[in-house]
């Protein structure tokens, strides 16, 4: 056990005087390696953060039925019979035209133009809450409405958001997309930075393996400075996603005033967080394997 801690802690301080000693070349493939990261993942936070706003707003899908201008309180009693008999509804509320009308008035500023009106133009109006939130039970729900007799118009208010979730899973397919071809541009670097050390360490390698380093042995060190130059790149991104949340929660502050509406993006949780950086941190390590795999045999001693 102390032979195994004692090589293993041999071969990691040897890939960090390896990493200090070319200070330029590693602060460059982090900082690559970092942007590389923060464009995925920062697209992750993105859409984690917009649809937690639009699960906010969204709420419980709800259906609206309007009830036509002509229709009486006969017909909206009916209606609202039968929404209490019917298996699907779990609870509904009515909105009498005259308190549609006075809420209009209050809430907005056409005071003026509302008392100015002959005759209320808004009709009677039924929001309802279904038991069945699928989109198939929601659509069949509105097409029976649709049919009752007075009822004018049927909406289904959460149209919007199914379309924005929609466009949240295409997102999250662009990003899949993007984390798998920069992650394989991210191996590559970290393959071909490796495959350099190995070519100027040709000597060095041919002399262990004369006195008897195993392959192992040799390998060590170039698989704890793929994995280092990983988490580090891992890091990287991080930060310049916390970066760019600060910058954008900036501006976000002053359009949040302008439509009254609290909203601010979010960093990454800490299990995303340390997924980053493992993922990172593997990413660096398979490079350096596959490098050391490639170009390790083709050296032996002369």
């Amino acid at each position: 056990m102390s032979a195994w801690l004692s090589h293993h802690s041999y071969a990691l301080a040897l890939a960090l005087k390896r990493l200090v000693r070319t200070p330029f070349s590693s602060l460059l493939s982090i900082a690559v390696i970092g942007i590389a990261l923060s464009l995925p993942a920062g697209g992750y936070m993105l859409l984690g953060n917009l649809q937690t706003f639009s699960g906010h707003i969204s709420g419980a899908p709800q259906l609206s039925l309007f009830l036509a201008l002509d229709a009486g309180q006969d017909e909206a009693a009916q209606i609202g019979s039968r929404l209490k008999q019917h298996p699907q509804v779990a609870s509904f509320q009515f909105i009498p035209k005259d308190s549609a009308l006075q809420q209009l008035k209050q809430g907005s500023s056409l005071a003026d133009v509302v008392d100015s009106l002959a005759q209320n133009p808004l009709p009677d109006a039924f929001v309802i809450n279904a038991k069945n939130t699928t989109p198939e039970a929601l659509e069949s729900l509105r097409a029976e409405m649709q049919k009752w007799p007075k009822a004018e118009y049927v909406q289904l208010d959460s149209t919007w958001a199914r379309r924005l979730d929609a466009l949240l899973s295409l997102g999250q397919l662009a990003v899949l997309m993007l984390a798998a071809l920069l992650s394989f541009a991210l191996v590559t670097v970290t393959f071909n930075t490796i495959r350099l050390q190995i070519l100027t360490r040709r000597d060095e390698i041919e002399v262990s393996k004369l006195i008897g380093a195993t392959n192992g042995f040799i390998r060590r060190p170039f698989l704890y400075f793929g994995a280092i130059q990983g988490m580090a790149g891992g890091v990287a991104a991080w930060l310049i996603i916390a970066l760019g949340i600060y910058l954008i929660n900036g501006a976000l502050a002053d359009l949040a005033l302008l439509y009254a509406f609290d909203f601010r993006l979010h960093h990454l949780s800490s299990e995303d967080s340390m997924s980053l950086l493992l993922f990172s941190t593997w990413l660096g390590w398979l490079g350096a394997w596959l490098s050391v795999a490639s170009h390790l045999w083709q050296i032996e001693p002369r």
